[in-house]
């Protein structure tokens, strides 16, 4: 049997449903609605915490509602995040302190925070302010959650049932089969370790894990992500007012070479592909140990990245003029 030729009609045709389907694709792209994301930061003691912020404020396909502060003195983060904020023309996110715990240590980023001013609103709490922002927009909002766990540990037990109607919650935390190596996959991964957002409220991290609501975890394993020298140089001589801040803020961090764990969060929640996860059963124990163990999966997590892709996807937006 010959098939038949196809005429030229049939091409016009074909290129015609082709464009209609592209054009569609591009006007769903340019109207899809941001996702809306709370942040959960203990910024101003590494400086990983600002990048995952800046990164945010370039990320049109986020809508942020609100910051809130978490771990040791979270008045003084807030007054920080509160400058960060209005300096690169956000005035309109609002900040929320949680409770203070203690810390021995003093916040690295302290002189640019003491510069700047905030006022919790009076009766507000950082978990109030989470669970009210459920309460609003139920099954429609994303926690970053990228400091120690207190604030969640605190709207779950204030409110259990909202907290479980968040659409999904993305930390930087844990470690499951790698530690704080910096071998970058060229030498003998170090064994797990206790990570810092962990074990700072290891409770509150217990509750998440058992909490049953959607859970994505960008632990040691995928975030290890070292700005070398040259990443540096070409950022901070942007010259825009999130590049002026970041460096000012790295600055005063006083280290050489940021390992931007914190920003994979963000990434991830704009791009998933950056870090492609495992489904996995995990149990925090009393330790603060992320242990991937048998049983319901409760938590989906990056077990590995590209830091090439990450940086490519990270660097073009932070410099944006």
């Amino acid at each position: 049997m010959k098939s038949r030729p196809i005429t030229l009609t049939s091409w016009f045709l074909l290129f015609l449903f082709f464009g209609i389907f592209v054009s569609a694709q591009l006007l769903h792209a340019q109207t899809a609605t941001p996702e809306k994301v709370i942040i959960d930061t203990d910024i101003g003691d590494d400086i990983d915490d600002a990048f995952a912020l800046g990164l945010a404020l370039r990320s049109p396909e986020l809508q942020i509602l609100g910051v809130t502060t978490t771990f040791g003195n979270t008045q003084l983060r807030a007054q920080l995040t509160r400058r960060f904020l209005d300096q690169n023309g956000r005035s309109d996110i609002p900040v929320f302190a949680g409770t203070p715990t203690t810390f021995n240590g003093t916040l690295s980023q302290h002189e640019y925070a003491e510069a700047g001013h905030f006022v919790q609103p009076a009766g507000a709490s950082a978990a109030g302010f989470l669970l009210d922002q459920v309460r609003r927009y139920p099954n429609q909002v994303t926690l970053l959650a990228i400091g120690p766990l207190v604030n969640v540990g605190a709207a779950i037990d204030k409110d259990p049932a909202t907290f479980r109607q968040l659409k999904r919650v993305i930390i930087m935390g844990g470690s499951i089969y790698r530690g704080y190596d910096n071998h970058l996959g060229y030498g003998p991964p170090s064994p797990p370790e206790r990570e810092w957002n962990i074990i700072n409220d290891i409770p509150s991290a217990q509750k998440l894990f058992t909490s049953g609501v959607q859970l994505y975890v960008m632990p040691l394993d995928s975030t290890i992500l070292l700005m070398d020298e040259v990443k540096r140089e070409y950022l901070f001589r942007q010259g825009t007012p999130l590049t002026d801040s970041l460096t000012l803020l790295y600055h005063q961090w006083g280290n050489q070479t940021p390992t931007l764990f914190d920003a994979m969060t963000v990434a991830f929640a704009v791009n998933p592909e950056l870090c492609p996860v495992t489904p996995l059963h995990i149990r925090v124990d009393e330790k603060g140990y992320t242990r991937p163990e048998p049983g319901a999966v409760n938590a989906q997590a990056c077990l590995s990245s590209s830091s090439e892709h990450f940086f490519e996807f990270t660097l073009k937006r932070l410099a944006a003029h």
